[in-house]
């Protein structure tokens, strides 16, 4: 692949704004290029008030391999102590905490294997669509390390910790017949229909009120944390910015004047 082709390429259609991964020939790997590019790609999607629904997905075969190796094999060239914990500082964190924090939906359309921190950017999409090819790994331990990017916190919350525990540990592929029936995954669809049904589920969700969307996705990631009484307060504080909109109001309208919303995100 030239030096000169993007990394990353963002395409919108009506609403919906899909991110590939390319760097094809290494499996979509992460390079510092590629994760400043999803950085300020997610930045520019969050404050774009037109894309109603995000995607990522993968080009070529992959969803992501994770790290490119090759791209730090610097480091391991003398025997210094390995520093990691600045570059996910800088690089990583503010990716996962960027896609769980804003307020529009997210899919992962999950085309291939998703690897290391490639499996992280998957889970922490808020729901994700598997090819029947994909796959996923925690391929940390592989190279003695711990899993990173939000994987330990997101999946004991999607499919326990005991199952958590063992991908971790072991690495194991966890394929996509395996991944749907442990929670892993929302669907899995077979390989040429990936992005079509991707695209009608982004539709259904662009097609609803993005300000319940987004309070929705708050109070979901609220109650992760939140005791039972915390969390009914804080259902009321955001019912009561959920009813006084217009949306709301159109909503109802609609419903009894048999007829569909229009729902316009006011």
């Amino acid at each position: 692949m030239s030096d000169n082709t993007p990394t990353l390429l963002v395409t919108d259609d009506d609403g919906i704004r899909t991110l590939t991964l390319n760097r094809p020939d290494v499996l979509n790997a992460f390079n510092d290029t590629m994760l400043a590019a999803i950085g300020k790609a997610l930045r520019a999607a969050e404050k774009d008030k037109s894309v109603r629904c995000l995607v990522i997905t993968g080009g070529g075969r992959a969803f992501s391999s994770g790290q490119d190796l090759g791209d730090v094999k610097e480091r391991y060239k003398s025997d210094e102590p390995i520093e990691l914990g600045s570059h996910l500082r800088d690089r990583y964190h503010p990716i996962i905490n960027k896609i769980r924090t804003m307020e529009k939906p997210i899919i992962a359309a999950v085309n291939g294997v998703a690897a290391g921190a490639g499996c992280s950017l998957a889970l922490a999409a808020d729901m994700r669509i598997g090819a029947e090819s994909a796959s996923f790994i925690q391929a940390f331990i592989h190279v003695g390390l711990v899993p990173d990017s939000g994987s330990t916190f997101m999946l004991p919350r999607l499919i326990g910790p005991a199952r958590a525990f063992e991908m971790a540990c072991t690495g194991r592929k966890i394929k996509s017949d395996e991944a749907l029936r442990i929670g892993l995954i929302n669907r899995v669809v077979a390989d040429d229909a990936l992005q079509g049904e991707t695209i009608e589920l982004a539709r259904r969700l662009a097609s609803l009120p993005p300000v319940g969307i987004g309070l929705t996705k708050r109070a979901i990631n609220a109650a992760w944390a939140n005791d039972l009484p915390t969390q009914l307060d804080y259902e009321a504080m955001l019912q009561t910015t959920a009813g006084r909109t217009r949306d709301h109001r159109e909503g109802v309208t609609a419903f009894l004047e048999k007829r569909k919303p229009k729902f316009t995100g006011s």
